[in-house]
């Protein structure tokens, strides 16, 4: 049979491979069949297709993402693929985020995630003055037509060093709030930092806002910000779920202090979000010295603690990381070379689809009667087979129906470089 050709209506996918933990089994992967009707997951039988093994994941959920900065590389690339060199950048360009440019941009990231079998996105959103009265409006307009394709979500972002209780930043929340996003900003060592965290989870806190910080991105071993939030939201007793990505420095620290500080990060309850790909590109990026250190937090002791562990995509084709194309099949690829995710536990696979959807508060998604028929079938029958392909002839269902899979031509951005 054409692997891509799919009867539609009442049909049942016979010997599929599917991940047993999203399918409420024990195990690794088990070859069942899966009935679909009405655009949901049934135990009905319908049609009977057989899949010859073939693998269905549910659609991923992509839970930090950077869509205002995605594609800018053509007119903003990286000078040395440092950090520096990307925020320095990335701040040089905010000058060119007019609505139209940022709407551009944003609905290509979106079309790529969308044609690659995302069905969820939390995006971080810069949101220094004025930027923010721009980019915020264009998200809610972007988030109401994409609605029923991806579930959107926002996050403010700002430096640590820009935060102000009684400055810009409660404008912002304000904003934040009115379009009902997450507060967001980036931590690292400062003098006042624990000042600056009880400010900002009293914002939070009477917006009745949950949190989203970009943690400890550095091989600094002396950059513990990390610790210093899971105290301070102890502390104030802070309600709101909070999630910290990055950590990075975690990795160069030593043991019994890292350790510890997961032991406080368990206690306070944090979800973290892994981002391997970017941090392998920019960190312990030195010129003419090969890197020692790959940047990934870590994701085996954070879940040996209960400490709930996802995965996402990051930056994409910005200077921060000037490849990608929000295909969340290339971060799992990936995550699982660069954490050593496989000869561990069978259900990392829920790192990408399960767990970042219930830390966001999206839809949950399994594999279960009831669940939509949102689903990425995939030529591979064991996970070698998934790993070692692109996958570039996958099937996406939404409802049950087949999807056009056509990515956007990079062309079409091609005015936002030219100039006259």
């Amino acid at each position: 049979m054409d692997f891509r050709a799919l009867p539609s209506g009442h049909v049942t996918l016979a010997n599929i491979t599917v991940p047993a933990c999203l399918a409420g089994q024990s195990g690794d992967l088990i070859t069942t069949d899966l009935h679909i009707a009405d655009g949901r997951i049934t135990d009905t039988p319908g049609t009977r297709v057989d899949m010859a093994r073939a693998m269905a994941l549910p659609c991923f959920t992509d839970m930090h993402v950077h869509l205002d900065k995605g594609h800018i590389w053509p007119r903003a690339a990286n000078p040395d693929g440092s950090f520096m060199g990307a925020l320095t950048t990335v701040r040089a360009d905010h000058s060119n985020r007019s609505a139209d440019d940022l709407r551009a941009r944003m609905e290509f990231g979106l079309a790529c995630a969308y044609a690659h079998g995302t069905r969820a996105v939390r995006t971080h959103l810069d949101s220094i003055p004025p930027q923010p009265q721009i980019t915020w409006p264009l998200f809610a307009e972007l988030r109401a037509e994409w609605a029923g394709r991806i579930d959107l979500q926002g996050v403010c972002l700002i430096g640590c060093d820009s935060f102000s209780e009684d400055g810009d930043f409660r404008v912002t929340a304000d904003l934040v709030a009115e379009h009902g996003g997450t507060l967001g900003m980036v931590t690292y060592p400062v003098p006042d930092l624990r000042d600056r965290l009880e400010g900002f989870f009293r914002l939070a806190t009477a917006r009745g806002l949950d949190a989203d910080f970009h943690v400890d991105e550095t091989m600094d071993a002396s950059s513990e910000t990390l610790r210093l939030i899971a105290e301070v939201a102890l502390a104030v007793g802070f309600e709101g779920r909070i999630v910290v990505g990055h950590c990075c420095a975690l990795s160069t620290q030593g043991e019994a202090r890292a350790l510890d500080t997961l032991d406080l990060v368990a206690r306070a309850g944090r979800h973290v979000v892994s981002l391997p790909m970017c941090n392998l590109y920019l960190q312990d990026r030195h010129a003419d010295r090969t890197p020692r250190g790959r940047g990934v937090t870590l994701v085996h002791e954070m879940r040996a603690r209960g400490i709930p562990v996802s995965f996402a995509s990051d930056n994409t084709r910005d200077p921060f990381y000037a490849y990608g194309d929000l295909d969340m099949l290339e971060v799992m690829r990936q995550a699982t070379r660069i954490a050593h995710l496989d000869h561990a536990a069978t259900d990392w696979v829920t790192a990408f689809t399960s767990q970042p959807a219930t830390t966001c508060g999206f839809a949950p998604q399994g594999l279960q009667p009831g669940d939509p028929a949102d689903l990425i079938i995939f030529k591979a029958r064991e996970w070698t087979e998934l790993y070692a392909r692109p996958q570039s002839d996958r099937i996406v269902l939404r409802n049950g129906v087949a999807i056009d899979r056509t990515l956007p031509d990079y062309a079409t951005l091609d005015h936002l470089w030219e100039t006259s």
